[in-house]
């Protein structure tokens, strides 16, 4: 065993250095890479009874496979879905552990990652549904029916696409950004009423969001301070990307793309490109103009003067540069998709607030406050989860107006309150959905962690993909499956910490081993003998 010292404690006057014991794995960490690997591919044949699948499937819906949608092959394959999450965890958490203990670079992370993403690139969607509704807006867009008016539930083709939206959708208008449905009317183009191809094609195109995002990571890095090896196993390979972005898949990984690459820029001072950049992320998900605001302080910074009355004046500056690119490029991105200057898809920016459920904190103290009044009045629950959020929503501007005004002094401060602020934008502004979380921390994870932050982040890493259903369900209100999931997340966090930490391996081991013959020496052999 080695024992390591957390790297970001060490040398602190003011808090005790924390330390990890871990086995050394070789240079290059095969077995847990396969381990995880395994489990992808678990999860993926699991998936293909237990996760989003297709109403009228026509590869399992009558061939020999399908029973793995019903009945015991459902439970099977649910059984499979989960052991194949244990193991991709199993394999993160040990990958951390290394990491920690300087045991292992970028790579081994990065090749982990693909390996874990790879069995899932043909995998139905995981936690989710979503995807079935970018198809159905595409079509929309494709067929000239505007989504931001009208539901998928309208359009009279391409009816596989249609049954297979989630009926909170079938009516709804698209929540998304005009470039992204131009994405999503391309796919449906190419794959018409083919969904098995059109979820595929959806994930290859998502990993050119992947890839900008891996080539901000390093540079983003550099400029924050963090430690690349720990960055990469956060925002990469961690079960978030792994199985929600990516296999869910979620339009959130481009908009993280541009976002990230944005964020560089500006760091390198093209202020000019960061605000393309970062428009054309508001044009995929509109949740990335939260971006902009802070962007103008870091560019506002780099004028010369550093008196008040300049600052000012500085301030404005940048902020009409700001302004003057960013009006064009939202024009013509908007454009260029619709066909017109249609801002319908602002309005449709609402359509997500259906939602409600206490993962949202706001819409939690709204309903603890009504089930507490319909204890002794029956009353209905939506107006205190109205009232509740516009409170919220309210915290949230006072919390976001401060970080904003805290970013003045530019750069990485910047940046980083820009995070916290995406950050707190997803955890504030209802809907709340699980991956909505990666929003600021890909940012966040480029700066300097500590080591039990990083437990803290394994936790609610894992909580926040087994709160729903494979099928894409939430279970927020399985109460008894939520304990479960809790603990399964408390001891995924401490595993990082230490490893097998109940001591459940190493009993396991123990009672599988079979039982050892006691040493004899040559005189005690022939005594026994004897």
């Amino acid at each position: 065993m080695a024992t390591t010292i957390d790297p970001s404690t060490a040398g602190s006057d003011t808090q005790q250095a924390e330390t990890v014991r871990v086995r050394v794995p070789s240079r290059f960490p095969y077995r847990t890479i396969a381990m995880g690997t395994i489990g992808s591919t678990l999860l993926m044949i699991g998936a293909l009874g237990a996760a989003g699948v297709l109403i009228r499937d026509p590869i399992l819906g009558h061939g020999p496979m399908s029973w793995i949608r019903y009945g015991h092959g459902r439970a099977i394959a649910n059984g499979l879905l989960y052991i194949g999450f244990a193991l991709i965890v199993w394999a993160w958490v040990r990958l951390g552990r290394y990491a920690l203990a300087r045991r292992i670079g970028s790579k081994p992370i990065l090749a982990a990652a693909g390996c874990w993403m790879a069995p899932l690139l043909i995998s139905p969607p995981l936690f989710t549904r979503d995807v079935f509704s970018y198809l159905g807006q595409g079509a929309q867009l494709l067929y000239g029916l505007d989504p931001y008016q009208h539901g998928p539930a309208e359009l009279e083709v391409l009816p596989n696409v249609v049954q297979n939206v989630h009926q909170v959708w079938q009516t709804t208008p698209a929540p998304y950004g005009p470039l992204y449905l131009l994405i999503s009317k391309g796919v449906v183009a190419v794959t018409g009423d083919n969904l098995i191809l059109g979820v595929i094609l959806t994930r290859v195109i998502l990993l050119l969001g992947l890839a900008m995002t891996l080539w901000a990571l390093p540079r983003l890095v550099r400029h924050l301070g963090g430690n690349l090896p720990i960055t990469l196993w956060l925002a990469v390979a961690s079960p978030m990307m792994v199985i929600h972005l990516f296999g869910g898949p979620h339009n959130d990984l481009m908009m993280i793309g541009f976002l990230t690459v944005g964020v560089v820029a500006a760091l390198e001072r093209k202020y000019p490109v960061a605000v393309v950049l970062i428009t054309v992320a508001m044009l995929i998900k509109a949740t990335a103009a939260i971006a902009l605001p802070f962007l103008v302080w870091m560019w506002a910074k780099n004028l010369k003067g550093s008196e008040n009355g300049v600052r000012f004046k500085n301030f404005v500056k940048a902020g009409t540069a700001s302004v003057a690119i960013f009006a064009p490029v939202f024009v013509a991105g908007t454009w260029v998709a619709l066909g017109s200057f249609n801002l319908g898809w602002v309005a449709g920016l609402k359509a997500p607030q259906l939602i409600a459920n206490w993962l949202n904190p706001p819409t939690g103290v709204g309903e603890v406050f009504y089930t507490l009044v319909h204890l002794v009045v029956n009353v209905q629950s939506s107006p205190f989860v109205t009232v509740a959020r516009f409170i919220g929503m309210g915290v949230l501007a006072v919390f976001v107006a401060r970080q904003w005004w805290l970013a003045r002094v530019g750069g990485t401060e910047a940046v980083l309150r820009a995070a916290i602020s995406l950050l707190s934008v997803s955890i504030l502004f209802p809907p709340t959905l699980p991956w909505y979380f990666t929003w600021g921390f890909v940012i966040l994870a480029a700066f300097k962690w500590r080591q039990r932050h990083l437990a803290v982040v394994v936790a609610v890493s894992v909580f926040l993909v087994l709160v729903y259903y494979p099928t894409g369900e939430q279970a927020l209100y399985d109460w008894w499956f939520i304990a479960g999931v809790v603990a399964v997340s408390v001891y995924a966090a401490a595993s990082l910490l230490r490893p097998d930490p109940l001591g459940l391996v190493a009993a396991f081991k123990k009672q599988a081993a079979p039982a050892k013959a006691p040493f004899l020496t040559e005189s005690a052999k022939t005594e026994h003998a004897e």
